[in-house]
C-alpha cells in the first residue's frame, strides 16, 4: 500500500507538459504586418543542459511546442530578410505549469540590422535547410522489415526496440525481420496487430538498432491539429544507397487518415509522415486493392491510431525477453557486374534452364544470377506469363521458374548475387477423383482430368554437409488459381557459400504445410553444385 500511495504521489509531481504558442510576424515599409513562415526556431531550456528543440513556423507564422514547465530560450535558426532588413529573434520566456503561454516574436523584440547581398533565404533554401535537419535527426529510425509476403518500412518508437508500421505489410506474420540499417538485419516479433486501425508493432531487441533514437508523436491532443496544405515529410529507406527526404501537402485530414500527395516509392509503405518539426503525424500505408498490395495509398493512418497499440504492446513486453539480435544473413553488398551477367548468360547460350531437383510433391528449382539474367532479357516482353487460369490443370504448365515472380519481381529484376530456391507444388489427381471419372467414363460422361496441387508448400531447410543454413530470405509467392483458390511457391535466397563443393553434401528438406510433415529430404547432385558453384566465378 505504501509504495503504491508513493507512486501516485511522484505521479501526481511528476511534471506535465504545457502548451507554448509562438506568433512570428515583421511589419514591411508601408505599414503592413506580415506573418514569416518556414522560420526555424529553436527552443533551449534555461539555463542549457540538452541540445535546443526545433520548430518551424507554419504558413500562418505560428508554431506551438509542448514543454514542461519552466524557464526556456526562443531563437531564430537564421535571420528573416524584408525590405533588406534581416530580423533574428532571441528571447527567454517562462513556461506556466497551467494554461496557455504565448510569446509574440515582431519586429519590437527583434535585432535587425541591413541584410547582406543575398542573405535573405529562398523558400527551397529554407525547404532544404529544414529537409537536412530531418534526415540528420531521423535517417537511422527508419527501418526495413521484410515478411515472407513482402517487404516495406517502419520506424522507431520507444527505446525499448518497439517498431510502428502497417497492418497490411504484416498481415498475419507473427515473426518477421527487421533491416536496422545497412549491413545488419535482426529478428521482429509482432507484438500488437490491429487490422481496424490497420496498425501492427513489432519488438526487437533495443541494442541492435542502437544509436538511433525514437522518434516523437504528435498525438493530438496535445499536440497541434494537422491541417489542409501543411508541409509533411517522408524518409525514403533503399535496401541500399543513401537515404533521403522527401515531401508533399496534406489534401485532406480525417479522424483516422491523412491524405497526401507525398510521392513514396512502391516499396516505402510504413514510413512515417513528418511535419516541420520532426514529430509523426501519420504512417504510411499500401493500397487497399490486393492487387495493388506493392501500391502506396495516398491515405495514411494517423499516429493517434497507434496509440492502443502501443500501450498493448508495451504490456505484452514487459518482462519478457527480447527477439534475439543476433544478426541474421543479408544480401551481398556488391552487385553481380552486368558485364559479368551478360556474358555467362551467353556462355549457357539456349541452355538458360534452372538446375532442377527431384522431389516427390514439389518442383525444385536452383536459379543462379547468370540464369535468371537471361531469362529477363530473353526478349522484350520478359516471357511473362498469366497465372490467372480457372483450369487447374493449366496452372502447373504456365508455373514457370523464370516467370512472374509475383511480389518479388523487383528484387529479382537486379538479379542479385544470391542463389534462388524456388518450389513450386506439383499438380496431380488424387484416387478418389480418378475412380469417379472412370465411373462417369462408364456411363458415357467424359469428364476432364481434375488436378490439384499434391502439397502446400510449408517451408525448406538447406544443409551444406552437417550444417544448416539460414536464409538470406524466406520469400512466399502466392498465385491466384481461380475466383477461390490459390497456391504459394517457395522462393529461399541463399548465399553461394551454401553450394560450395566443400561442403561434401548439400541437401534440401522439404515441408509441407500438413503439422505431420517430418520433411522430404533430398541431396542435391554434386554436379549441379559444381555449376551453381561455378556460375558464381565471374562475381567472385
Amino acid at each position: 500500500m505504501a509504495l503504491f500511495l508513493a507512486w501516485l504521489i511522484a505521479l501526481a509531481a511528476a511534471p506535465q507538459t504545457a502548451v507554448l504558442r509562438i506568433t512570428v510576424s515583421v511589419t514591411a515599409a508601408d505599414g503592413s504586418t506580415h506573418p514569416v513562415p518556414r522560420h526555424v526556431l529553436l527552443i533551449s531550456d534555461d539555463p542549457v543542459t540538452a541540445s535546443p528543440q526545433r520548430f518551424v513556423t507554419k504558413a500562418d507564422g505560428t508554431a506551438e511546442a509542448h514543454l514542461k514547465p519552466g524557464k526556456y530560450v526562443v531563437e531564430s535558426d537564421n535571420p528573416y530578410v524584408l525590405d533588406g532588413q534581416a530580423y533574428e529573434w532571441s528571447q527567454p520566456v517562462k513556461v506556466a505549469a497551467t494554461g496557455e503561454t504565448t510569446l509574440a516574436l515582431t519586429a519590437a523584440n527583434a535585432a535587425i540590422e541591413a541584410a547582406k547581398p543575398g542573405a535573405a533565404p529562398t523558400v527551397a533554401a529554407v525547404e532544404e535547410r529544414v529537409e537536412g535537419s530531418l534526415l540528420a535527426d531521423w535517417k537511422d529510425s527508419i527501418v526495413i522489415i521484410w515478411t515472407p509476403a513482402r517487404v516495406g518500412r517502419g520506424f522507431l518508437m520507444d527505446a525499448r526496440g518497439l517498431v510502428v508500421t502497417n497492418q497490411r505489410l504484416i498481415e498475419t506474420a507473427t515473426t518477421v525481420e527487421v533491416q536496422v540499417s545497412a549491413t545488419t538485419k535482426v529478428a521482429g516479433r509482432v507484438v500488437a496487430n490491429d487490422p481496424n486501425r490497420n496498425v501492427a508493432i513489432i519488438w526487437i531487441d533495443p541494442r541492435a538498432v542502437a544509436p538511433a533514437r525514437p522518434l516523437t508523436p504528435a498525438f493530438s491532443p496535445p499536440a497541434a491539429p494537422l491541417a489542409e496544405r501543411d508541409t509533411v515529410y517522408a524518409i525514403e529507406a533503399p535496401a541500399s544507397g543513401a537515404r533521403s527526404v522527401i515531401s508533399g501537402t496534406v489534401d485532406r485530414v480525417s479522424a483516422h487518415t491523412v491524405s497526401s500527395d507525398v510521392p513514396l516509392g512502391r516499396d516505402s509503405a510504413g514510413v512515417p509522415l513528418l511535419n516541420a518539426s520532426g514529430r509523426v503525424v501519420a504512417i504510411t500505408t499500401s493500397a487497399e486493392e490486393a492487387s495493388a498490395v506493392n501500391e502506396i495509398s495516398p491515405r495514411s493512418v494517423r499516429i493517434d491510431d497507434a496509440q492502443s497499440a502501443l500501450a498493448e504492446a508495451g504490456k505484452k513486453i514487459e518482462g519478457a525477453a527480447p527477439p534475439s539480435a543476433t544478426p541474421l544473413p543479408m544480401d551481398p553488398d556488391l552487385p553481380f557486374p552486368e558485364e559479368a551477367l551478360k556474358k555467362a548468360a551467353k556462355a549457357r547460350g539456349a541452355s538458360l534452364s534452372p538446375y532442377l531437383v527431384a522431389a516427390s510433391d514439389f518442383e525444385v528449382n536452383i536459379i543462379t544470377p547468370p540464369v535468371l539474367y537471361g531469362s529477363l532479357h530473353k526478349s522484350d516482353d520478359g516471357g511473362h506469363f498469366d497465372y490467372a487460369r480457372d483450369d487447374h490443370a493449366q496452372a502447373q504448365a504456365v508455373l514457370n521458374p523464370l516467370d512472374d515472380f509475383g511480389t518479388w519481381r523487383e528484387y529479382v529484376s537486379d538479379a542479385p548475387p544470391v542463389v534462388l530456391i524456388r518450389v513450386t507444388p506439383k499438380f496431380g489427381e488424387n484416387f478418389w477423383t480418378t475412380v469417379a471419372r472412370g465411373a462417369a467414363q462408364t456411363q458415357g460422361v467424359a469428364i476432364p482430368a481434375i488436378k490439384r496441387p499434391k502439397a502446400g508448400f510449408g517451408g525448406l531447410r538447406l544443409s551444406c554437409g552437417d550444417k544448416e543454413i539460414a536464409p538470406i530470405h524466406p520469400f512466399r509467392i502466392e498465385h491466384r488459381l481461380d475466383g477461390s483458390a490459390s497456391i504459394d511457391e517457395g522462393l529461399y535466397a541463399f548465399d553461394v557459400s551454401a553450394f560450395s563443393p566443400q561442403c561434401g553434401r548439400v541437401s534440401i528438406t522439404l515441408f509441407s504445410d500438413k503439422p505431420s510433415d517430418k520433411g522430404d529430404t533430398r541431396t542435391v547432385d554434386a554436379k549441379i553444385v559444381q555449376q551453381v558453384w561455378d556460375d558464381f566465378a565471374p562475381y567472385r
